[in-house]
């Protein structure tokens, strides 16, 4: 599970803010802007999906977010490969997950119900 995280850069970060869950997509080793994720127990979701073949996967890690301090910012930013964040403009700080739990599941198309047809959904 450890190896299908690292193909992919982008996952959704879950945490409770302001009583609610809050879902955001997230750049992995991006920096995150949102104080309420410090310290909190949060839920990491990765995926990839093939809907043409009705394949895929998806990974789930569970742990602690704890802010990473400028030291150990700046040795993310400069290992390789070089984190490039998309969105544009000023970042937070950089959240770490302790991880507590990694969970996840393969998808295959034996695996599956057979796809519906829309005419008989009418």
């Amino acid at each position: 599970m450890h190896r299908l995280l690292k193909t992919q850069q982008i996952g959704r970060l879950g945490f409770i803010a302001e009583h609610y869950p809050l879902i955001i997509p997230l750049q992995m080793d991006e920096g995150l802007k949102l104080a309420a994720a410090n310290k909190a127990n949060v839920t990491f979701e990765v995926d990839e999906i093939d809907q043409r073949v009705r394949t895929g996967w998806s990974v789930v890690v569970r742990g602690l977010a704890e802010e990473v301090g400028e030291h150990h910012r700046a040795e993310l930013v400069e290992r390789p490969p070089p984190v490039e964040p998309w969105a544009p403009g000023e970042h937070g700080p950089y959240v770490r997950l302790i991880v507590h739990d990694i969970s996840g599941r393969r998808i295959t198309p034996g695996s599956l119900p057979p796809p519906f047809e829309a005419a008989s959904c009418l």
